[in-house]
């Protein structure tokens, strides 16, 4: 589904050096490799504060305990998504509350949003899944009604542009209060091991998460805040900091490699395309709307099980994201919630199937695969 190994050919040279300055130096934690890519992350958002830390998993729960939500506070957030979105939730002891996406782009859908809302809501929580940042016009007017926090889930979104509807175009990451991501390895922007980091344009809020991050602490032993202890250790910011400047060719390389598979299968009435932001016309090579940390298809009148064993076959990897719904997970079941809220996520988990994507992707491996697709769907 990745080609690390490919990727990593091409930044070599300036990784190795990096790292071996680290193991020289022994600035293992907060050294100045991490001090350079904070800054430079910040430059490339355009967003005043980057808090690196441990995971993004981390990131997000640091982001919801930095805005100081408190037990039994609901947290709305899509049910088509991966896990630790609504983990960190529960872990805080805040309820979440799981709504249903769009047909289109497997986003949280405002409309569903609106109506989940109560006197005990305190947050939403965006998820910009598979690359393409979520309709944000429409749940920032709502955030803004109800005078709710926004926290943007940016895991797999990092580098994506979303266009208001005035025009004005912001980095996701950089749109709702506060934003977090992971570095992931198979992220677009990924480290050689764990890490995430925190967004914030507010000062207050940036200063506490800061203590957040370690161990609640702005002085040496001096613990203000409750805090954890979750930091992006300098080997891990090195890598990224080699990375960060290919960010947008890594992306237009996965929106070229998404254009060919889709022209690939645009006569094929079975499979569905990804669809882009309606800001977008077409994924092209100046369109930044959608960084395709996953390209995933929806087939109907197909078995995709028996697809994803044909491809598997075959030797080509791919991937069902995400094949359970969050509201069926045993760990988050609740009696709150009714089939009948969540019809596309119940949907979705039937038909959706994503194919290998990453910057490596070579037009002899998209037409063996789209090939190998076709073959079973016509057959």
């Amino acid at each position: 589904m990745v080609d690390l190994q490919g990727q990593y050919q091409g930044i070599k040279e300036i990784v190795d050096t990096s790292i071996s300055e680290i193991l020289e130096s022994a600035a293992f934690i907060n050294g100045p490799y991490v001090h350079k890519f904070q800054e430079a992350l910040e430059n490339y958002l355009g967003v005043k504060h980057v808090i690196p830390c441990a995971n993004g998993t981390d990131a997000l729960q640091i982001a919801m305990m930095g805005l100081g939500l408190q037990p039994g506070d609901e947290v709305i957030t899509a049910d088509f998504t991966f896990a630790a979105t609504v983990e960190v939730i529960g872990l805080l002891r805040l309820t979440p509350v799981l709504v249903d996406v769009e047909p289109d782009t497997f986003n949280i859908d405002p409309k569903a949003i609106e109506k989940a809302i109560t006197l005990k809501t305190k947050a939403i929580v965006p998820v910009h899944l598979f690359g393409q940042a979520a309709n944000m016009d429409a749940i920032l007017e709502i955030a803004q009604k109800h005078n709710l926090y926004v926290i943007e889930d940016n895991a797999q979104g990092i580098g994506a542009t979303y266009t208001f509807k005035n025009g004005e175009k912001k980095k996701t990451g950089n749109l709702g209060h506060i934003a977090s991501t992971s570095f992931f390895p198979s992220k677009n922007l990924g480290c050689y091991g764990d890490g995430g980091a925190i967004f914030t344009n507010d000062d207050d809020l940036a200063h506490t998460i800061r203590g957040i991050v370690n161990h609640g602490m702005y002085k040496r032993y001096h613990h203000d805040v409750v805090g954890v202890n979750s930091r992006l250790d300098s080997i891990q910011a090195a890598v990224l900091l080699a990375k960060l400047p290919k960010l947008d060719s890594y992306n237009t390389a996965r929106r070229n490699a998404a254009r060919k598979y889709n022209e690939a299968f645009k006569e094929v009435s079975s499979i569905i395309t990804p669809v882009t932001n309606k800001t977008c016309n077409d994924i092209c090579d100046t369109c930044d709307c959608h960084v395709f940390h996953q390209y995933t298809l929806k087939v109907n009148g197909v078995d995709r099980n028996d697809l994803v064993a044909h491809l598997q076959s075959k030797g080509i990897p791919c991937g069902v994201y995400y094949p359970i719904p969050l509201h069926l997970q045993k760990a988050y079941v609740d009696e709150r919630y009714n089939e009948e809220d969540f019809p596309v996520t119940n949907q979705l988990i039937k038909e959706v199937i994503s194919l290998p994507m990453h910057t490596e992707l070579t037009d002899d491996q998209i037409d063996f695969i789209t090939a190998s697709v076709i073959e079973f769907v016509n057959k």
